[in-house]
Parts: C-alpha cells; structure tokens; sequence
C-alpha cells in the first residue's frame, strides 16, 4: 500500500491555483493575474466563447492554473494575453455590451451598459419642447457660481464702504448718510460742502426706473 501512495505522490507536482482580480468596461473584461516575470513560451491561454483556461509554468514546479467558466460569452478571436513583468493581463471581448454582475456562472443580473448610461443621463435631464437638449444640472450649478461671486461681491463693497465710513470725518459721515437716505440708495456722496445744502436727488443707474413702494 506505501508503494502504491509513493506512485501516486510521484506522478508530479500539483498545479498551483492562484487568486486573480477581475474588472470590466462596457466592451471588454481584464482579468488580472498576479504572476512576475513569465516568459511568453511558459504562458499558455486558451479563450473560448465562454470559458478561460491559463497555465503558467512557474521555476518552482508548482503550475498556476487558472479554468473559469465564464458568465457570457465573449469573442475568442478577440481576446488577447498580455505579458508584463508584475502581471498577465488577459483581455476578454464581450460579444455584448452588457454590464456584468459576476465573471463566472449564472449571471440573470446583468444590464445592457449603454442603456444603462442612458439611465444615468436621463436623472439629470428634464424633458424640454426645443431639440436642445440643455443639461439643468450643469445651468443650475453656473447660476450658483455667478450668486457666490455677486454676494462675494456685494461683501467686498460693503466691506469697503464700512471702512471708509469708520475711517471719515464727521463732515464725510455726515454726506454719506444723508445723500444715501435722500437719494433712495441711489446716491453716495463723501462730500458735504456739496450735499449739505440742497437735497440730493434720486439718481437710478443708466436704463433702469426708480420707484417707490407703498408700504
């Protein structure tokens, strides 16, 4: 019976079963093995529509072998092995733009990616009458910007306007108030020889109405 489990244990080393990473884009799938410095002529990968098998032969004696049996299928004469000094990529075509959910098995998940990109647009587009399709989220997001810079704006002037004030003589203070209150906010004058005797007159900006409300 020793003799026989010698026999048995000397039939040769077992392929070592190494663990690989996985990702994907809307056309292809990577799978990624974490093998340093294989030669090409110790590197055998076989694609089939749905199914991925690799041998690497390793200076150890112990072959990394890797049998997947893949969720769907891909495009054999499309596929393609990369060899590189930390890795081998291996490169699967999708025969359909599907988004996975799992590399192997049953796979009753999986989404068409274009279709799913179309989702993910839509969220953040409002139906409109014109052909233009506009982007609200990117019209809105500008119009936030433009109110940050005016209320930036707005506190820089008044900050200004506040210094100037506390820095004024009493005569400046003086023209400042009252051409400010006469004028509706429309005047700001700092000199009082001019203000001081006649009232100041509402002055609206070019192409713009002053009016009064009733309150």
């Amino acid at each position: 019976m020793s003799e026989n489990k010698e026999k048995e244990g000397s039939a040769g080393p077992p392929k070592l079963k190494q663990k690989y990473d996985w990702y994907q884009t809307d056309s292809t799938v990577v799978i990624t093995l974490l093998i340093k410095n294989s030669k090409k002529e110790d590197v055998q990968v076989d694609y089939t529509e749905r199914a991925v098998s690799a041998t690497i032969k390793q200076p150890s004696g112990n072959d990394f072998s890797l049998e997947l049996d893949l969720a769907h299928n891909v495009v054999p004469a499309k596929c393609t092995t990369k060899i590189m000094s930390m890795k081998i990529e291996l490169k699967l075509v999708k025969e359909e733009g599907l988004r996975w959910n799992k590399l192997e098995g049953e796979d009753t998940l999986a989404t068409n990616a274009a279709t799913e990109q179309d989702a993910q647009d839509i969220v953040h587009k409002y139906p409109t009458s014109s052909h233009v399709t506009r982007n609200w989220d990117k019209i809105g997001k500008e119009a936030e910007e433009e109110e940050k810079e005016k209320a930036e704006g707005e506190a820089a002037l008044n900050q200004l306007f506040q210094k100037i004030y506390g820095d004024a003589s009493d005569d400046v203070k003086k023209a400042m108030n009252k051409s400010f209150t006469e004028s509706g906010g429309t005047v700001l004058s700092t000199n009082w020889k001019e203000i001081g005797p006649q009232k100041t007159e509402i002055k609206p900006p070019d192409g713009m109405e002053y009016k009064k409300w009733d309150t």
